[in-house]
């Protein structure tokens, strides 16, 4: 574990978009690695979609709004295309898996590669 700062910047907007999650995801992917966890929720385009797949690749665990659940499709929908997304979940399930999630990768002795149920 490490501790980790974050701090916002008025930048350019990055693929049209300002705020965009692939800066986000992509700061993530850099500093915390394996030690992330990402989620992408509903949402219309593909902002974050490859910069969840560079977190996935350094490590990070992801989860997906499942289609049922959005509102738009499109964000989840890119990420899980591109391979970026461990577990797809309806909306109230999301908050859960990652708190059972955290509670098992932070146990003595635990995997960080098992799925959280």
């Amino acid at each position: 574990m490490g501790r980790y700062l974050a701090s916002i910047f008025d930048g350019d907007p990055v693929n049209r978009h300002k705020p965009s999650v692939d800066v986000l995801f992509r700061s993530i992917a850099s500093a915390s690695g394996p030690n992330a966890i990402g989620i992408m929720l509903t949402g219309m385009g593909s902002d974050g979609a490859s910069a969840m797949r560079e977190m996935k690749v350094s490590g990070s665990y992801n989860f997906a709004q499942d289609q049922s659940t959005c509102v738009v499709f499109g964000m989840p929908r890119e990420a899980i295309a591109r391979g970026a997304v461990d577990m797809v979940l309806p909306l109230p399930q999301i908050a859960p898996a990652v708190l059972a999630r955290l509670h098992r990768c932070m146990a003595p002795g635990s995997a960080p590669d098992e799925p959280p149920y």
